[in-house]
């Protein structure tokens, strides 16, 4: 049995800079620190920074008077941060810098006039976040959807999700485009999540069955497990080698495996160790060297002897698919 490594794979930029925050804030401030929503969305990576003294919470008003708390990399809505104000909280914002750029994208076509319309997911704190920027028509393409009755001469401005379906999302498009052909249309899927869908569309051609390594609750790890299904091979989403389920891999010689972008190495690690193949491929054009940039506040504790949630021990890719 062969494994099909896909690459890129695992942490993007964003996760790397929000786990790096949390990090440098536990340093500079002492616990508890609180982080407002799940850091990223994966479980362990919640549990390992909950271990060294974060609190997750739900809502803001949950952080007592005067603490400590990072916003997740999702993003928030501006009334969180009047929340956070209003209770003399100190913020360290690790939403992801290409999220910021569809909030500001929101705020600079309102000042325009121009009618916006997000493709996101419904109830995602991604989208909650973006909608709380500007008024705004959401679109989940998993749904059926129609566009408000606008003038054929409106100006419209479509905005997305950044880990959306690559293909899904163009259909979504398309079909706005059909009633405003004028419409601007912003590329706002993120590249970690377009990279790990084209190398993961790539493992499938190789492959036999796909496991993505993640949690459940990771709209890009869905969205990856989504394109080996279309592609007509069989998927799984796990997050780890105890959600593994040996019946998956009888007679299969050929096995792909890729992971979301909130996703540890480590979690991929454990399951190609559970799997014990004889050999593990890399497919794909390899890992990204995007990195984004520590807070400005944070950056004097971040010294020669932080490690960076970035620096990833990668599987040693020794042999290359034919």
């Amino acid at each position: 049995m062969d494994v099909y490594l896909a690459s890129p794979r695992g942490f993007c930029a964003g996760v790397d800079l929000a786990v790096d925050i949390v990090d440098l804030a536990i340093q500079q401030y002492g616990t508890p620190v609180y982080v407002k929503h799940q850091i990223v969305h994966n479980p362990k990576v919640v549990a390992d920074v909950e271990a060294k003294g974060a609190i997750t919470v739900e809502q803001v008003e949950e952080v007592p008077v005067g603490a400590v708390v990072v916003f997740s990399a999702h993003g928030s809505p501006p009334s969180d941060y009047a929340i956070a104000k209003k209770r003399k909280l100190i913020v360290l914002d690790a939403t992801c810098p290409l999220v910021t750029r569809v909030h500001n994208e929101a705020k600079k076509y309102t000042k325009e006039g121009k009618k916006i319309v997000l493709v996101g997911h419904v109830g995602h704190q991604e989208v909650i976040g973006t909608t709380g920027q500007a008024d705004m028509t959401l679109i989940d393409e998993r749904q059926d959807w129609d566009l408000p009755h606008w003038d054929k001469d409106a100006e419209v401005a479509v905005l997305t999700q950044t880990t959306l379906s690559v293909n899904d999302t163009a259909l979504a498009v398309s079909k706005i485009k059909k009633s405003h052909p004028n419409a601007i249309v912003r590329d706002d899927i993120c590249y970690a999540t377009t990279n790990r869908q084209a190398a993961a569309t790539e493992l499938t051609d190789m492959t036999e069955l796909v496991l993505v390594i993640g949690a459940q609750s990771s709209s890009n790890c869905n969205r990856l497990k989504d394109v080996a299904i279309k592609k007509g091979v069989p998927a799984h989403l796990i997050n780890g080698p105890e959600e593994l389920d040996r019946s998956w891999l009888e007679g299969v010689k050929k096995i792909g495996i890729t992971s979301g972008a909130s996703t540890p190495e480590k979690q991929v690690k454990a399951v190609i160790e559970a799997i014990s193949p004889e050999n593990v491929y890399q497919v794909g054009p390899g890992e990204e060297s995007i990195t984004f940039a520590i807070p400005r506040n944070l950056r004097h504790i971040a010294g020669d002897g932080f490690r960076s949630s970035s620096e990833k021990e990668l599987l040693p890719d020794e042999n290359n698919p034919s």
